[in-house]
């Protein structure tokens, strides 16, 4: 069974129709990445997972369980962690203390256990050890990104979802932030990951999907996409990434 199931979901904002009909699966274990034009429905998809957006059709699935009536903050308490686009880290607040509140959902931890666990998102994460007093609106894109990252994993998901990672991130940043996905996913962990930068995408996941007008298109490995013709030319034609 599936760790995720989306079945035939339909999305809208107001009148305006987001997603059409998607359905798709994300195993225990994988990588599974969203690609797409700007308003294809990418986020949307994330968000209603995420209860952020409303379904008005079909059904999503978490470990076989629907997640139709539950509330967006009891979400991250069934083992389910979003990351957003633009990151939303509190600036106000240290390094140390963004990661610490992504605890937030598990109760009370005890301080030890929360210590060791913030210890390991410092070995996972080395650039956040050294700037762990500093100030939330002190760091740069790139570390703001892993910050987010970083606080996310806290929650102990069991399905991470990754939306956009790397807008915005200089190349070589972007290089260190996908290693640092992989080795994520060597901890155990299974994402989603919703990301415009369809090489480094498709480097790292076990499998993808393509969307367009909130439908999906395509869908494979990314051996398949890579020499897919419609996808190769929307995607992955020069220097324009998607």
């Amino acid at each position: 069974m599936p760790l995720l199931e989306l079945r035939n979901v339909h999305s809208a904002y107001g009148n305006v129709k987001a997603l059409r009909g998607i359905t798709l699966s994300v195993n225990e274990g994988e990588i599974v990445t969203l690609l797409g034009a700007n308003g294809a429905g990418k986020s949307t998809t994330l968000r209603s997972i995420s209860r952020l957006a409303s379904v008005t059709d079909g059904e999503i699935l978490f470990d076989g369980k629907p997640l139709a009536q539950v509330k967006a903050e009891n979400i991250v308490k069934m083992g389910i962690a979003h990351v957003p686009e633009g990151r939303r880290i509190f600036p106000g607040l240290t390094v140390r203390e963004n990661i610490m509140i992504g605890t937030s959902a598990r109760g009370h931890l005890p301080r030890a256990r929360m210590d060791a666990e913030v210890e390991e998102m410092f070995s996972i994460f080395p650039d956040l050890r050294r700037l762990s007093g500093a100030y939330g609106w002190s760091l740069s894109g790139g570390q703001q990104q892993m910050l987010a990252v970083a606080r996310g994993l806290m929650s102990n998901p069991r399905l991470l979802l990754l939306d956009e990672p790397s807008l915005g991130l200089a190349p070589i940043i972007v290089q260190q932030l996908f290693a640092t996905i992989r080795t994520i996913r060597e901890r155990g962990a299974t994402i989603l990951l919703v990301e415009q930068n369809a090489h480094m995408a498709l480097s790292v996941a076990d499998r993808g999907y393509v969307l367009s007008t909130g439908q999906l298109i395509v869908e494979g490995t990314p051996s398949q996409l890579q020499d897919n013709e419609e996808v190769r030319a929307a995607y992955l034609g020069g220097a324009h990434h998607v």
